[in-house]
């Protein structure tokens, strides 16, 4: 059964937030609230808790998961990323846009795509999630919660207590988040050159990005 977690939107209890990673630390999965829709997420270094991101979602080891970051400079660590790259992720950063880069060493090879050693990487701009990844201490592997068979995310978290109650270990409930996913942005052939490409339209806008 799901711990549930109601938290203030703006500031959050710091003893539930605290309660949450320790589950994260135990290998536990959660969902939680983004500046997009819900997502899951759980322990990066964590196998186990990986793989079943993925059986939970029905995808499979070339789906993009996506590294919850605090900041640009967090992100660095695990993308590799050149001046063309960072100018256009500043203008993303913080917000619902998820980017495709190279992965660093930093990155478990298992968690990036097995052809083209890429991870996609956001920083939400949600002050619930900042501060729970602030006490981790580190980013999560995440993707966003929808439901196998379904092509809207959940953004309800008593609904996903309903429906996900027995799969996941908890759901920090801090409010309804909108019911788009990311945006998807490509940001890999513009360091050959290239230029980024949007994979997927979501809530982010891409003129904020000069796409």
């Amino acid at each position: 059964m799901a711990q549930y977690f109601e938290l203030h939107p703006d500031n959050p209890q710091q003893r539930l937030l605290k309660q949450a990673v320790a589950l994260l630390e135990q290998g536990g999965i959660l969902a939680v609230p983004t500046d997009s829709s819900y997502a899951l997420a759980c322990h990066l270094d964590d196998k186990t808790a990986a793989d079943r991101l993925r059986q939970l979602r029905r995808v499979d080891e070339k789906h993009h998961l996506t590294l919850l970051c605090r900041d640009l400079s967090e992100l660095a660590n695990y993308a590799r990323v050149d001046n063309r790259q960072y100018r256009l992720l500043k203008l993303g950063t913080p917000g619902p846009y998820a980017f495709i880069l190279e992965a660093t060493r930093e990155v478990p090879r298992r968690v990036s795509h097995p052809q083209r050693k890429t991870i996609g990487l956001r920083v939400p701009d949600h002050p619930v999630l900042q501060q729970l990844l602030e006490l981790h201490g580190g980013p999560l592997l995440a993707t966003t919660l929808i439901p196998p068979g379904e092509s809207d995310p959940l953004n309800d978290p008593e609904e996903i207590r309903r429906r996900w109650q027995h799969q996941i270990e908890g759901v920090i409930a801090a409010g309804a988040c909108p019911l788009e996913p990311t945006t998807v942005v490509d940001l890999t052939a513009m360091g050959t050159g290239g230029d980024a490409v949007v994979t997927r339209l979501g809530r982010g806008d891409p003129q904020r990005l000069g796409l």
